[in-house]
């Protein structure tokens, strides 16, 4: 039967996730639909990796499209205006971006630019990342909100900045903060505006529900603001206090749970207000879902709302509290990070090699002084039936484990132990096809499709560019970026080069729910066959790690000029050198004993003077290469 791009869209979910931002073409390629103007141009994925492997940068690659993330940062601040202006809300919105999200530089500078027209600003939760965004926030109208822990430095900075005209809050996220604020501000001679957040009682959803209510990490009770009002009070400081703030947690995939949670911080703002602090400013926190799997539903990795119906919930929410309390409408602030960056960046890997596990051929009988066992597992493909696979299977399973047993306590060789496992898996690759034609499958037989699967080697690391995938079983879409008009035959997990058996990506974007495989293509020698992870801009370049020293990969920046995609913030992988120096290795001393080494071996004759040279050349290439698969 014949295969078409729409039947690859289907499969892989692209037009249901891809929020327009991704399709695949006529040719089969996806394709990341970038603006030029008042047009949309299509740009092919392979293209953009075949044209940077022409320039040297091959796969693994992080490809970052900046015209997505000026998108998501116009669809947020819109959908809130559009909010305001529908329900006539007479305050405004101010969004700022959470550093932490992805702090690397190109994303803030891109952030501050195209944000600066809607005045959106930046949430720094440390010093580092304070001093990031004093640098780059310049907007008097942006807002810098500061979270989490801090020491006497990231008040003086914060309360500098304020001074110099920028709108920064300092947010107390424990009681302990409170009274070094005051002391560092009398000191300096500068008032702070101050904000504070509570530590909500509604409970959360999604994976990060722990991160929010009663047992959440920072946050102030409802008797510990009590106490920062009177104390703010004492010191004749009360007029300082502008801003509430709560955090629900991330990827918060039910409406429901943000409406509760957005009532409750209302009411503390009302009651704040009532107690004489000036407020003015209700920072609603993150937790703004995106379809990873394009579901629509309240799964973890999906939401149930829209962008423009969260906007308009919350406003609506803000605006019947202060109504009915006669209370001025405050300037609604979110921290939206997720919703932002995650389909600004693609990571695209190459396929190094595969490992089956389904055996379509038939193997060798056994010879007539073969092991019985081995002889009774052969006997078994006579009587595979529709209505006899499970007894198939068990007798099949049966064998094949007193074979292994035989091979423990040397009755069997190891090439007879080989001959079983080729018989075995052959037979359950024909159970598995027959158990296709039944209406009711025995539970052990479904589980066979989970068995035969491929693995596929793709040149990446889990640990380095998808760890959430790893750490909390994230969802994203993966799919291969090419061939889509080919029917993939092939189901198969794939596996990173660390050697780690916890470096795969075993859990994929399903029609119904999840599959524990993902349908690829059949390897064609001497061709790249390329993955494509999508919506990965959200934390995974930053929270990477080391993992078998595989470092950061190739980034690329594509935007459109004249209808053509240019190249730009190219960053170069981390090379070898770069991983070892990170682990406290010196790369010159490295070298050092490495020669010491190859000319001992030259005394000793071992090697030849110009093989040590050779040796010597190539130790160097490797350590100034990339750390990951090189053709």
């Amino acid at each position: 039967m014949s295969w078409s791009t729409p039947q690859s869209r289907e499969l892989y979910g692209i037009d249901r996730w891809g929020n327009d931002y991704f399709g695949i073409n006529d040719q089969g390629e996806v394709v990341v639909n970038l603006r030029e103007g008042d047009h949309e141009v299509p740009v092919s994925l392979p293209r953009i990796v075949r044209e940077l492997a022409e320039r040297g940068r091959g796969a693994p690659l992080i490809l970052r499209f900046r015209d997505l993330l000026d998108r998501r940062i116009e669809l947020l601040n819109d959908s809130f205006n559009n909010a305001i202006a529908s329900t006539s809300y007479q305050g405004q919105y101010r969004g700022v971006y959470p550093i932490k999200v992805n702090q690397q530089q190109q994303v803030i500078e891109e952030i501050t630019d195209f944000g600066q027209r809607y005045h959106y600003g930046l949430e720094a939760g440390s010093k580092p990342e304070l001093i990031a965004a004093l640098a780059y926030l310049h907007d008097p109208e942006a807002l810098l909100i500061c979270n989490g822990y801090k020491d006497d430095e990231f008040i003086d900075l914060a309360l500098q900045a304020t001074r110099m005209g920028r709108k920064v809050i300092l947010v107390l996220e424990m009681p302990g903060e409170l009274p070094a604020v005051i002391r560092r501000s009398r000191a300096l001679g500068i008032k702070p505006i101050l904000g504070v957040r509570f530590r909500l009682s509604a409970k959360s959803e999604g994976l990060w529900a722990s991160s929010g209510g009663d047992r959440s990490t920072f946050g102030l009770n409802a008797a510990q603001l009590i106490d920062a009002i009177d104390l703010l009070r004492t010191e004749e400081l009360l007029d300082c206090l502008q801003l509430l703030h709560f955090h629900q947690g991330s990827q918060l995939p039910n409406i429901r749970a943000i409406r509760e949670a957005a009532s409750e911080a209302v009411r503390v703002y009302v009651n704040l207000a009532n107690e004489g602090a000036p407020m003015g400013y209700l920072d609603l926190g993150g937790g703004l879902a995106i379809d990873y799997d394009g579901s629509h539903t309240d799964f973890p990795s999906s939401c149930n709302y829209s962008l423009a119906e969260y906007a308009t919930d919350l406003v609506e929410i803000v605006q019947q509290a202060c109504n009915h309390a006669e209370l001025a409408h405050p300037t609604i602030v979110t921290e939206s990070g997720r919703a932002v960056v995650a389909y600004y960046s693609v990571l695209v890997f190459n396929i190094l090699d595969v490992t089956r596990f389904e055996l379509p051929l038939e193997p060798e009988a056994p010879s007539e002084d073969a092991h019985h066992h081995l002889k009774n597992l052969w006997a078994v493909r006579t009587a595979i039936e529709p209505d006899k696979l499970q007894e198939c299977y068990n007798d099949a399973v049966y064998y094949r484990d007193q074979l292994r047993d035989s091979f423990t306590h040397g009755v069997i060789t190891l090439r007879d132990r080989a001959h079983s496992e080729k018989i075995f898996w052959h037979l359950l690759t024909r159970i598995a096809a027959e158990a296709k034609k039944l209406e009711n499958v025995p539970e052990d037989i479904q589980e066979l499709d989970d068995l035969l699967i491929d693995f596929y080697y793709g040149n990446f690391s889990v640990f380095q560019s998808l760890p959430d995938h790893w750490a909390i079983d994230q969802l994203f879409p993966v799919m291969p970026i090419h061939r889509l008009t080919e029917e993939p035959i092939n189901r198969a997990i794939i596996s990173d080069i660390t050697c780690d058996c916890d470096g795969l990506v075993n859990r994929f974007i399903d029609l119904e729910d999840t599959s524990k495989s993902l349908r690829v293509h059949e390897l064609i020698e001497g061709e790249d066959y390329y993955i494509g992870a999508f919506l990965t801009g959200a934390y995974q370049e930053t929270l990477g790690d080391l993992h078998n020293l595989l470092g950061d990969p190739n980034v690329v920046s594509v935007h459109i000029e004249n209808g053509e995609p240019v190249f730009t913030h190219e960053v170069e992988g981390d090379s070898v050198a770069d991983v070892l120096s990170y682990v406290e290795f010196d790369p010159k001393n490295l070298e050092t004993r490495f020669r010491q080494f190859a000319e001992s071996a030259v005394k000793s004759g071992r090697i030849t003077a110009p093989q040590r040279r050779e040796i010597m050349e190539s130790f160097r290439a490797s350590l100034h290469g990339y750390t990951y698969y090189e053709s």
